[in-house]
């Protein structure tokens, strides 16, 4: 007889939920499991089949009211025998009593809606090397690791439903990654992050302002990796945002479905021109 169980994932499955999302063709960040994880160390779960590994989902706790679901794997050989359901269960469990939000991808968001999600909008995944921009004047960029952090928190805060310090301190600091943040007239204007992936390198969160803002964070990011490509998730919303990844020449290569259990939250949508990531919002 087999025996399925759903337990929390150790450290070295995070590298492995990792290594099923390259499977899956979501080009994860290379090092984005060691910011996962201090996120919610509860939060990530794998269901063993007879001790091996056959699905996955993140179920991220955040402050005492959100929670975000990613990495809903079940690998391929398992499909359709219920234990990717089970998985998602254990999830939803884990954050029960929570506004929940996710990005969901085209072929599971029906299944999303069944289990109360709505959508609130589309991030659309453009990709390509940036071509002909022209760094505007009058933006200073600055390692953002130079910032205070509570700044840093402060203005994330504006963008994303409740505060994430542990997640973010690891994001803009691992060494695989450039955190530039953007300042004019002395005042905090934009934050970006650039990190390698398994593919083109993937920017997020791009944070700005203005467009002016914007394009002098994307442009000063492309410029540590030249002639290379990148991926941005853009909120199809912000239509400021389209129009400058579409100025640069990027093209979309992919969609997914911001949805909620519960109401939009309040964030700063016309100054998000990229999200952090569609595993962790």
């Amino acid at each position: 007889m087999t025996a399925f169980h759903v337990t929390s994932a150790g450290a070295e499955d995070i590298g492995r939920l990792s290594d099923w999302a390259e499977d899956e063709g979501w080009n994860p960040g290379r090092s984005d499991g060691q910011a996962f994880f201090p996120a919610d160390p509860a939060g990530f779960l794998v269901g063993r089949l007879d001790g091996e590994p056959v699905a996955s989902v993140s179920a991220v706790r955040y402050g005492t009211d959100f929670g975000f679901v990613g990495l809903y794997i079940a690998r391929p050989p398992f499909r359709g025998q219920g234990y990717g359901i089970r998985v998602w269960r254990a999830g939803l469990e884990h954050l029960a009593g929570r506004n929940v939000g996710l990005d969901g991808v085209v072929a599971q968001q029906e299944n999303y809606r069944r289990s109360g999600f709505s959508t609130a909008w589309r991030n659309i995944r453009y990709q390509g090397t940036p071509t002909g921009g022209v760094m505007p004047g009058g933006v200073a960029l600055i390692d953002a690791r130079s910032v205070g952090f509570g700044e840093l928190a402060r203005y994330d805060r504006r963008f994303f439903p409740a505060a994430r310090d542990a997640f973010l301190a690891s994001w803009i600091t691992l060494p695989d990654r450039t955190a530039l943040a953007a300042v004019a007239d002395g005042r905090l204007r934009g934050l970006g992050v650039l990190r390698a992936a398994r593919g083109p390198s993937r920017v997020g969160p791009l944070y700005a302002s203005s467009g002016k803002v914007a394009l002098a964070l994307l442009m000063g990011l492309a410029r540590t990796a030249p002639g290379e490509p990148l991926v941005i998730d853009v909120p199809e919303p912000n239509e400021a945002a389209v129009r400058l990844v579409e100025h640069l020449g990027l093209t979309p290569s992919f969609e997914a479905a911001r949805m909620y259990t519960g109401p939009v939250p309040d964030v700063d949508l016309a100054g998000m021109y990229g999200v952090t990531s569609l595993e962790l919002g």
